[in-house]
C-alpha cells in the first residue's frame, strides 16, 4: 500500500524541486490544526490577520474546555479578554451577569426525500457522531439581558472599573 505520492513544483527559471508527503496528504482530515494557514499562490501578498481573531473557533473551544474547571473565574476572564463592564462602537454599555455554556452531540440526521414529500432519518454510526459545545456571554445593557457571542464580548471596550460613590455621615454617626 502506497501512502505518499510525489509532487513536482516548477517555480520558473528551470529550478524544480519534488517532495514526498505522507499518508493523508490531500484527504479529509479529522481536525484542522491549529494556527494553521493556507497554501497561497506563488507572489501572493498574504495581509496579516489581528493575532486575536486566528482561528476564533479553537480558541473559544479552548476557553470552554478551560473554563468549566478554572479555580478563579473571575481572573480567568479578565486573562480572556472578556469585559465586566463592555461598551460597543455606539457607546453602549454591557454588564456580565453570566457564562453560559452548553453541550451537545449529534447522534442522528435528516435528509430530505427526493421530491419533498418527507425526511429520512438516519442515526450516525459512532465515527460521524459529534460533540459541539455553545458558549454565551449573558449581558445586560440597562434594559434588557443581551447574549453575546465569544468574538463579541470580546471586541466589547473594557470599562470595568473600580466602583466609587460617596457616603455622608448620618446624624447618629455625628
Amino acid at each position: 500500500m502506497h501512502y505518499g505520492h510525489d509532487h513536482h513544483h516548477d517555480h520558473g527559471g528551470g529550478h524544480s524541486h519534488s517532495h514526498s508527503h505522507g499518508h493523508g496528504h490531500n484527504q479529509p482530515v479529522g481536525k484542522t490544526v491549529q494556527w494553521q494557514t493556507p497554501h497561497l499562490p506563488h507572489g501572493h501578498a498574504h495581509e496579516p490577520e489581528d493575532p486575536r481573531k486566528t482561528d476564533l473557533d479553537l480558541v473559544e473551544a479552548a476557553f470552554v474546555e478551560a473554563f468549566s474547571s478554572a479555580s478563579d473565574v473571575t481572573s480567568f476572564l479578565r486573562v480572556a479578554g472578556v469585559p465586566f463592564v463592555g461598551e460597543d462602537s455606539s457607546g453602549k454599555r454591557f454588564h456580565l451577569l453570566r457564562v453560559e455554556t452548553e453541550d451537545f452531540v449529534d447522534v442522528g440526521a435528516v435528509a430530505p426525500l427526493l421530491g419533498g414529500q418527507g425526511v429520512r432519518y438516519d442515526p450516525l454510526p459512532a465515527k460521524m457522531t459529534s460533540r459541539r459545545r455553545r458558549l454565551a456571554f449573558v449581558f445586560h445593557d440597562g434594559s434588557s439581558v443581551q447574549r453575546l457571542d465569544f468574538a463579541t464580548a470580546r471586541s466589547l471596550v473594557d470599562r470595568t472599573e473600580a466602583s466609587q460613590f460617596e457616603t455622608r455621615a448620618s446624624a447618629r454617626d455625628a
